[in-house]
């Protein structure tokens, strides 16, 4: 009896919330409403009565034609109850028919509770369809939603390849382009607009921003099938092809911070795609790339595991179970077998894991009639991503197809060896090549640069999935298949290295929702000053894990050594790498944000304040505005001296050139 008063009431409940009028559909959810305008052939979105998002429409390509909804004579509305991953909500569903062209079927998600909907179309015909091109939002005027002030775009890149950098745009642009994902927020109040892909599973996805009246963008168009330079692409994308074919589901939200939107998105897409788990501790370790890079031998590497050993495992050097990782790169197949198991035995005798290297998606012969050693049967021609029937040079190698089934066989060689040996960390480079476009793959179902690197990276789960995978440069999505990527490029030891890694987490700090840690490339020491010393180290432990690079064996340098055993024995510092990244304070800097905050479920406050100048600092710190209560006062203490500051409301803060302070407060 209960149960069924419990259906009728939620069948009348529904029928307010989701109600039509003549030719007007509405849906009402939580703080959402979402109004289809017959006059217009739009969809205006609405959050707590403000208009957020107006006028949105679907369109996508056929023939080279751009397709519309506003092309469709015929329009039918359903409204639905959904529970899906994210939970239980509600479906406004536009159905577009008109003649000559595929159904069309528009869905927009909408959850209570939540600060954003989702959207996406599919296209349907008893024909196949084929496009390359399918765009979910399409705006053509903006609402003005941003008050007047310091407003922002974010440029967020496809991968990390290059020396790329992220970037916070002033609103005074005629276009900008951002793939996956980007932010328009006003950097004062920090509210702000955060939409993307949450599906990356077919569609290498961009948001156009068109230009500005420096209050707010004019236009914003998101869709799948973006393929150009920053993609690493010179064909255009491929096409999905079949009777039905579906865009990329597009997030698109409004909220009162920014940085939270952009944890919120990330932790969407890993409501669809969960993070690769890893129980054990964050990697602490070391990488042979950083200074030894192919003077690598056999007999250094053992040198090294002997120095974490004696100097660093014993001295606060370790993850949470009190162990290293030691990385061989690039060279190691200059080792025998013997050899790496040797040294895999005698890592593990020091209480280590070994870590190795591969790059699984590329020639670097670049020799198309040479014999796949690993699968005899095929030439290096038989592999290659074609484009323009010509192999596709990227980083100086060339593109090899994840499809093809040399590949696999490949893998799984590889992978036999590594674990004859005992490897548990691998680090994959280059992964990029596997994800460009092409003429075609091996395998005919595959139609998409992205589908073909889904493809590959499920192969590389099931060859490597029970070792620690730890990504170098590679598309930022899709990210579950490794628990950790590198955030940013190549990094060493200057100020510059510094900056340049916390660039990308500035703005890409939010990807450790979707990796297990982010990885800030190794930390060299070397032939820099203390104050960049502290400050590498501090880029380190405040975006994930924490990996060194000096040639620490017998013959590599007295400073290195001197300075690991000095600056990365601080347990203090070394507690503050747990993994979670830390969140910037600001969105407004011209290459990168200074200051960065982290609060733990204990209350625990961190601050990093960095320096990349070649000059003294001195700035004012507003305790409200880096999340701390301003009525109070407290005692925080600089982890690199060791010295207390009480702070109240603001404080004065003077930083030395090429440095970083480290502050920690702990409510006792």
């Amino acid at each position: 009896m209960h149960r069924n008063v419990y259906k009728w009431f939620a069948v009348i409940l529904l029928s307010f919330l989701l109600f039509s009028c003549g030719d007007t559909a509405s849906i009402r959810s939580g703080n959402w409403k979402i109004n289809y305008d017959p006059e217009s052939k739009g969809v205006h979105i609405e959050k707590e009565g403000k208009r957020i998002y107006e006028n949105v429409y679907a369109s996508y390509k056929l023939s080279g034609k751009l397709i519309t909804t506003r092309d469709y004579t015929n329009k039918e509305v359903e409204r639905e109850t959904v529970e899906d991953l994210f939970g239980k909500g509600s479906v406004l569903r536009l159905t577009f028919k008109g003649a000559g062209l595929p159904t069309l079927i528009q869905s927009f998600y909408v959850y209570p509770g939540k600060d954003y909907i989702l959207t996406d179309f599919t296209l349907e015909d008893q024909m196949e369809i084929s496009s390359n091109y399918m765009a979910p939002v399409t705006i053509d005027r903006m609402s003005p939603v941003l008050e007047k002030g310091d407003n922002r775009a974010l440029f967020i890149p496809f991968d990390n390849d290059k020396w790329i950098r992220y970037q916070s745009h002033p609103l005074t642009f005629d276009k900008l382009t951002s793939y996956e994902a980007t932010a328009i927020f006003n950097n004062q109040t920090r509210k702000g607009l955060v939409i993307g892909s949450v599906e990356h599973d077919s569609w290498k996805t961009a948001i156009d921003i068109g230009k500005s009246d420096h209050s707010n963008p004019a236009t914003l168009v998101c869709y799948g099938g973006a393929a150009d330079t920053l993609t690493r692409d010179v064909k255009p994308h491929g096409a999905l092809k079949g009777t039905r074919i579906k865009s990329p589901k597009i997030l698109l939200g409004y909220f009162d911070d920014w940085r939270i939107g952009l944890e919120t998105y990330a932790k969407a897409n890993a409501t669809i795609a969960p993070p690769k788990t890893w129980e054990k501790g964050i990697p602490f370790g070391w990488n042979s790339w950083g200074v030894l890079q192919f003077n690598l031998t056999y007999g250094k590497a053992l040198e090294v595991s002997d120095f974490f050993k004696n100097k660093l495992q014993n001295n606060h050097f370790a993850d949470s179970d009190n162990t290293v990782m030691i990385g061989l790169d690039s060279g190691w197949n200059r080792f025998t077998e013997e050899e790496l198991k040797s040294f895999v035995d005698h890592c593990k005798a020091n209480g280590q894991k070994a870590g190795i290297y591969w790059t699984p998606f590329t020639d670097w012969g670049k020799n198309p009639e040479r014999v796949i050693s690993d699968a005899p049967d095929y030439q290096f021609k038989d592999v290659y991503l074609y484009a323009n029937e010509q192999p596709q040079e990227l980083d100086g190698a060339y593109a090899i197809d994840p499809t093809h089934p040399a590949i696999e066989q490949q893998m799984k060689k590889i992978s036999d060896l590594f674990h004859r040996a005992g490897f548990e960390y691998v680090k994959m480079d280059f992964m990029t090549h596997g994800a460009m476009e092409a003429d075609k793959w091996y395998r005919p179902e595959i139609q998409t640069g992205i589908q073909a690197y889904n493809y590959g990276m499920k192969l590389l789960d099931k060859y490597f999935g029970d070792m620690y995978i730890n990504l170098s440069i590679s598309p930022v999505f899709p990210a579950h298949y490794a628990q950790s990527r590198r955030i940013a490029c190549d990094a060493w030891n200057k100020i510059k290295d510094t900056e340049y890694t916390m660039n990308a987490s500035s703005y890409g700090w939010w990807q450790n929702y979707v990796y297990k840690y982010n990885d800030a490339d190794h930390i060299v020491l070397q032939q820099a000053t203390e104050g960049e010393n502290r400050a590498r180290i501090t880029s380190s432990i405040i975006t994930g894990i924490f990996i060194t690079g000096d040639d620490f064996s017998a013959g590599g340098s007295q400073e290195g050594k001197e300075k690991a055993e000095k600056f990365l024995t601080n347990p203090e510092i070394n507690a503050v790498a747990t993994g979670r990244a830390f969140r910037p304070v600001e969105g407004n800097g011209e290459f990168s944000e200074s200051q960065f905050v982290r609060q733990e479920e204990d209350g625990t406050f961190y601050f990093a304040l960095f320096n990349y100048s070649e000059q003294e600092v001195k700035t004012t710190i507003s305790l409200d505005r880096i999340g701390l209560d301003a009525k109070k006062e407290y005692q925080m203490k600089e982890l690199w001296s060791g010295k207390n500051v009480p702070v109240k409301e603001s404080f004065d803060i003077a930083i030395p050139a090429k440095d970083v302070l480290l502050f920690k407060y702990k409510n006792n």
